[in-house]
């Protein structure tokens, strides 16, 4: 069930996301992350604009959040996107803790428009062997040391 402000913070993220495409900013992609009622962090895409294949609106956004509240975890948070987040902006909302997930069109609808990540989703699943990324794996025990040296460090903070 949605509620008015829910559908006031999709209009924001719309609204960002034509202003800034039309600005030439990047893709027709905004979002914003609300806590309490309050937008705390906005985000539009900025990929061609930043030469940066990460600056999505959803990235963009928690990382303006984070920096508004001072905190990388943005539990009691939520974000509503313009459009169906791609795996990045999913695995990015899951790392930041945020409540819950609201967006206005689909990842067909984004298809449609030239931005098609599914064969992204397809690859992912698969194991390393089978993507179609070359993806090789070496000097494992070493790498290990530096978890072990997380382990014993008394001053970490858990994510």
């Amino acid at each position: 069930m949605h509620t008015t402000s829910d559908e006031q913070f999709l209009r924001e993220a719309i609204r960002l996301s034509i202003e800034k495409m039309q600005a030439g900013e990047g893709g027709p992609f905004g979002a914003v992350v609300v806590r309490d009622g309050q937008i705390v962090g906005r985000g539009w895409n900025r990929v061609t604009s930043a030469n940066d294949p990460t600056a999505h609106a959803e990235i963009v956004a928690i990382r303006a959040a984070c920096r508004t509240l001072k905190t990388f975890r943005l539990n009691g948070c939520l974000l509503y996107s313009s459009c169906e987040p791609c795996p990045m902006c999913l695995a990015a909302i899951y790392w930041a803790r945020i409540d819950s997930l609201w967006y206005a069109a689909s990842r067909d609808d984004a298809a449609r428009a030239g931005f098609d990540d599914a064969w992204i989703a397809e690859q992912i699943v698969r194991p390393p062997q089978e993507q179609s990324l070359s993806i090789r794996q070496a000097l494992r025990d070493e790498a290990i040391a530096a978890f072990e040296a997380w382990l014993r460090k008394e001053n970490r903070v858990e994510y």
